[in-house]
């Protein structure tokens, strides 16, 4: 059964979109020589994060979405990995990296979860 739904409407893509626009915020605040580095890299992961899901949505079968969704799970995860490494080389505060961190986690049990239920109900 194919989704009837705009991609918009999926809480997974929203959660993701919500994570974007937290990571664009709290990057403001890096230092200005990581603009091309750290920041650049998570600002893209968050997007791409949210782009797959709506990507995958698009697509013609439940395989070809979960595969999409498996790529915004990567993102996530590669989000998660830079945000450790901002937190160990100290340009984002203990507050800060654990609410992002939970953010992410958070996200990341709905993508998995996500997939699961397109898996066990292919169209």
């Amino acid at each position: 059964m194919k989704l009837k739904h705009n991609f918009k409407n999926l809480k997974v893509w929203q959660k993701a979109v919500e994570l974007a626009v937290l990571v664009y915020e709290v990057t403001k605040s890096f230092p200005s020589e990581e603009r091309f580095g750290i920041t650049s890299q998570m600002r893209r992961c968050s997007v791409s994060t949210s782009s797959n899901i709506a990507e995958g949505f698009a697509r013609n079968s439940s395989k070809a979405f979960t595969n999409c969704l498996e790529i915004s799970l990567g993102e996530c995860f590669e989000l998660e990995t830079q945000l450790i490494i901002a937190f160990r080389i100290g340009i984002i505060e203990e507050e800060k990296y654990g609410y992002l961190s939970r953010e992410i986690s958070e996200l990341q049990k709905r993508v998995i979860g996500f997939k699961n239920t397109i898996e066990a109900n292919p169209y």
